[in-house]
């Protein structure tokens, strides 16, 4: 089968959950035997694949705005038509809008007699959404039951919707039992997040505890795109100068995806300060994938995903309450290491082809 996805922010190693959910899923549709295929805007960079096909009729400014992509398809009639010829041109059975706007779910520019599907990455409510809904795709799919929950909480009907969990797109070799305790005892605090503020790792550092007693490595990642302009740089900028001010706090560039579970399995814990849910946890699942413990808020589907491979403390409790939570963990060898084991089985069922059968089926592709 031929399967398309349409994301237009997205590239090869973008530091951003759903790119790198799209890229597994194309990965797990491969390894069933599907052709898998990419549509994103311009520009094209040298590690764009065979399988990724950029459109000539738009191309966005890195990072782009969504004001920036709703003026350029101010006329999307180019962009529709060349969406539809290569969608037409690859034989796709079925076309996926991978959200309302960057997906282009709110314009459905599918052949007529084409399958199509949304997804629904982030909780919204707003116009794009309703138009996407109103092309009445043939299935809408979600990443967790969370997010069933919270739109419906908002007035959606999401009583046919399904849920098509993330997958881990690279596996490692786990530490060994012992290799773990050495990290237990000495090694370092290792946190990976895009750089927006809804991550919360500005407000972790202005509470980082006198004698945590090890190092804590933080990767900020800049994406393709952002909610205003200079967000990113502006994280940043707040975060290393925070840094810079506390011993043995290191502010790291983004990593290639294939390179980020090996940094959390050198990890003696990572935390998740994201003060707004995340949908599904993309971080969290690969540091459990290590057998690295994750603490933090329990929003969102986080707690659902970690279970008793986590440590969760209540938002209105602060950064504080993490730390303290993070702290309790390490000092606590049995509690430790029981965390630490259940961590892979928690996330075993989260392979790409598991999730590729589970997308096939929840659309209807496969019976």
């Amino acid at each position: 089968m031929n399967i398309a996805f349409v994301l237009l922010t997205h590239n090869p190693d973008e530091p951003a959950g759903i790119e790198r959910s799209i890229a597994a899923l194309a990965a797990g549709l491969r390894e069933l035997g599907h052709h898998a295929l990419i549509i994103a805007a311009g520009p094209a960079t040298p590690d764009d694949g065979e399988d990724l096909l950029r459109l000539d009729s738009l191309t966005l400014p890195r990072p782009a705005l969504e004001e920036h992509l709703t003026a350029l398809l101010t006329d999307p009639a180019p962009v529709e038509r060349e969406v539809r010829r290569l969608l037409t041109g690859n034989e796709a059975d079925l076309v996926c809008w991978v959200d309302a706007v960057w997906g282009l779910g709110y314009l459905s520019p599918a052949p007529a007699d084409m399958a199509t599907a949304l997804m629904v990455h982030v909780p919204r409510t707003d116009a794009p959404l309703y138009q996407s809904l109103g092309h009445r795709p043939g299935r809408v799919l979600t990443v967790s039951d969370f997010m069933i929950e919270e739109l419906a909480r908002e007035g959606l009907d999401t009583g046919e919707w399904a849920v098509v969990p993330n997958a881990l797109m690279h596996t490692i070799t786990l530490p060994t039992p012992d290799e773990r305790e050495a990290l237990r005892e000495h090694g370092p605090v290792r946190i990976v997040a895009r750089a927006e503020p809804h991550k919360g790792i500005a407000e972790l550092l202005k509470a980082y505890p006198a004698g945590l007693g090890r190092p804590l490595e933080i990767v900020l990642a800049e994406a393709g795109f952002e909610y205003w302009p200079g967000m990113q740089n502006e994280v940043i900028t707040e975060c290393r100068a925070l840094a810079a001010a506390l011993p043995d706090v290191e502010i790291l560039p983004a990593l290639p995806w294939q390179k980020v579970p090996g940094f959390l399995a050198g990890a003696a814990a990572t935390v998740i300060s994201s003060t707004s849910p995340e949908t599904f946890g993309n971080v969290a699942a690969e540091a459990l994938s290590v057998g690295t413990p994750v603490v933090g808020y329990g929003l969102g589907h986080l707690p659902a995903l970690t279970g008793p491979a986590g440590r969760m403390t209540a938002l209105e409790s602060g950064p504080e309450a993490l730390w303290k939570a993070l702290t309790t963990l390490l000092g606590d060898q049995a509690a430790y290491h029981a965390v630490s084991q259940h961590g892979p089985r928690q996330v075993a069922a989260h392979t790409p082809a598991a999730v590729a059968q589970a997308f096939l089926t929840a659309t209807g592709m496969i019976r």
